[in-house]
């Protein structure tokens, strides 16, 4: 008897997932609870376990095709399945058509738009754009994330030639009229062609729609962190016996940060449709550098938590981002980002807007530069450990004011360094 490999529930958030890598074979002997494929959601990458001992009979899902939550992946048995599966390849193409796009599309809007995946019909609405009119390529006709997304990306190309075609007729020419010339890069001897991997594609595609919504807008602050390096100085050999880990300057950052945001809450809000969501909660999502990709899982109800509290959150969510072990409803309901580049983050960086939140605040890498002080009256020539931080937000919902004083409360928080650990 066969049992099925499904793609289970990632989080409460996951819909669908996209098969990555297989890591077995059709033919292999498989221990239960063994990793047989590695999946990408647009939360994070997992192993999905086999369910049992047995022999990998038919492999369902190939590697890049995306499918929804609850669908086979591939078919474990006692291996008699092999040789009937290797002859009967078009299987899988049959199950998952049980109804043609076209027919989908002939549907009137509504229909189509209960054929969306709910995070399909999320993007959608964020990009303006109406699911009725994407065509579906998920199984059983149903529009996907990634449709919609190859939908809003097409948008551009076709929009020149709008204005110009008021005849149906002359329409019809219009998928010649696609990709301009100059996009197209052409090989050169001696180039190396590395395909995007699933999450690097799932990260660039939400960078661009972010571009595509948000009106970004960026202002910097240089911060005097005599004050916090003091402070790290005095406790950080303390802190790493008690706690097992270096204290660095991020949780300082976050602390500072936290509190900012609660004298200044446009900055703690989201953009729906023409209302602008101020959120009671505050939750700091980390940007994380993996092997694999950027990660960015959420510090919840950080404004809760002690300068310690914060910094042994984001070591743990770190470590596990870094060992694979995050849960996708870890990476969900950020309130607002802190990136740090670390020690290499040059003068300083505006980065994209992580929507659906509408600020972003990147760090610069901390070096000594000579500034002014007054010293005992007298203006002086002193060396400091200095540090940008710039701020992107989204000018939807924030206006200048807010934000250059929300940037400017963090600089205060920090340069006072009035710190409890």
């Amino acid at each position: 008897m066969s049992i099925a490999v499904e793609l289970p529930a990632l989080g409460e958030s996951v819909v669908e997932g996209t098969v990555s890598r297989w890591l077995v074979k059709e033919g292999d002997r498989v221990e239960q609870d063994q990793p047989l494929v590695e999946v990408t959601t647009d939360k994070v990458d997992a192993e999905i376990p086999s369910p049992a001992a047995g022999v990998i009979e038919r492999i369902l899902v190939p590697e890049g095709e995306t499918v929804a939550v609850g669908a086979p992946l591939a078919q474990i048995g006692d291996g008699a399945g092999v040789a009937a599966g290797a002859s009967a390849p078009a299987a899988p193409a049959a199950e998952a058509a049980p109804e043609p796009p076209a027919a989908v599309a002939a549907q009137p809007a509504a229909a189509t738009a209960v054929r969306s995946t709910p995070l399909a019909r999320r993007v959608a609405e964020q990009a303006g754009v109406d699911p009725g009119t994407v065509p579906p390529t998920g199984p059983g006709g149903r529009v996907t994330r990634a449709d919609v997304e190859r939908s809003v990306a097409a948008a551009p190309q076709a929009s020149p030639a709008a204005p110009q075609a008021p005849p149906a007729a002359a329409v019809a020419p219009a998928p010649a009229a696609a990709r301009p010339a100059f996009l197209d890069y052409q090989l050169q001897p001696g180039d190396e062609v590395e395909p995007m991997s699933p999450l690097r594609k799932l990260v660039a595609q939400h960078m661009v729609l972010s571009k595509r919504i948000s009106p970004h807008v960026g202002t910097v602050a240089e911060i005097d962190m005599s004050g916090v390096a003091r402070v790290r100085d005095a406790h950080k050999n303390g802190f790493k016996k008690t706690h097992g880990f270096t204290l660095s300057f991020l949780p300082f950052i976050v602390h500072a940060t936290v509190r900012a945001l609660r004298e200044f809450p446009q900055l703690n809000s989201s953009v729906l449709e023409d209302a602008i969501v101020q959120k009671k909660d505050i939750h700091i999502s980390i940007a994380v550098e993996t092997e694999k990709g950027l990660v960015v899982p959420v510090v919840r109800h950080a404004d809760r938590l002690s300068l310690a509290g914060v910094s042994q959150a984001i070591e743990d969510l770190a470590s596990r981002a870094r060992s694979k072990k995050l849960s996708p409803d870890e990476l969900k309901g950020g309130s607002f980002t802190v990136s740090n580049p670390g020690r290499r983050g040059n003068l300083y960086g505006f980065a994209i807007i992580n929507q659906p939140q509408v600020g972003i605040l990147r760090m610069g890498e901390m070096v000594k530069r000579p500034v002014v002080r007054a010293v005992a009256g007298d203006d002086a020539i002193v060396i400091r450990p200095m540090m940008h931080l710039a701020l992107s937000y989204d000018h939807r919902a924030v206006d200048g004011s807010p934000a250059n004083g929300f940037l400017y409360r963090v600089r205060e928080l920090l340069e006072e360094a009035e710190f409890d650990l």
